[in-house]
C-alpha cells in the first residue's frame, strides 16, 4: 500500500508517518529521498514512480510530501492523507526547528504557503495539532484487508 502523508512544513506529517510505520510496518520515504535511487534526477523519478506503482498492492510505503510537485509522483490507488495545522502552530514549530528564531522572510513564506494543499482530493484529513492517530491507523488497516 502507498500512503501519501501530505502537508505543509511543521504540520505534523513526520509524527503521523511514524505512527503509521509502527502500526503497519511501512518504509518511510520523505520528499526528495527518491533521488538516491539513481544517478540522474529523471531516472530516479522513473525508478521511484515504478516502485510506488508496484507497492500499491504490495509493500507498505509512506511517502511524506511537503511540496506540491511531488503529488504528481503518486500512482493511482495511493491513499492520500492531508495533515493540517493552523498557521500559529506551524510558525511555533518552525521556530523551535530553527532553535528559537523565526526570521521574517521565513515567517512570510510559511504564511504564503499556508493552505496550499487545501484544494486537493484526499482520503482522510488529519488534524496535525490534536488529531488521534488511532482512528487514522484503523482506517489504513481497513484498506489493507
Amino acid at each position: 500500500m502507498v500512503i501519501a502523508v501530505i502537508g505543509e512544513n511543521c504540520s505534523g506529517k513526520s509524527t503521523l508517518a511514524n505512527a503509521i510505520k509502527n502500526a503497519i510496518g511501512a518504509e518511510i520515504i520523505t520528499g526528495k529521498d527518491y533521488l538516491r535511487m539513481a544517478k540522474s534526477e529523471g531516472e530516479a523519478e522513473r525508478v521511484f514512480k515504478a516502485r510506488l506503482s508496484a507497492a500499491v498492492y504490495g509493500e507498505n510505503i509512506v511517502y511524506v510530501i511537503s511540496e506540491m510537485a511531488h503529488i504528481k509522483l503518486l500512482p493511482d490507488g495511493a491513499v492520500k492523507i492531508l495533515v493540517k495545522a493552523d498557521i500559529e502552530t506551524i510558525k511555533a514549530r518552525f521556530k523551535m526547528r530553527m532553535r528559537g528564531s523565526l526570521p521574517a522572510p521565513v515567517e512570510q513564506m510559511l504564511i504564503r504557503n499556508h493552505g496550499m494543499f487545501d484544494d486537493g482530493e484526499y482520503d482522510f484529513i488529519f488534524d496535525g495539532v490534536s488529531g488521534d492517530c488511532s482512528e487514522l491507523v484503523a482506517f489504513i488497516k481497513s484498506k489493507i484487508l
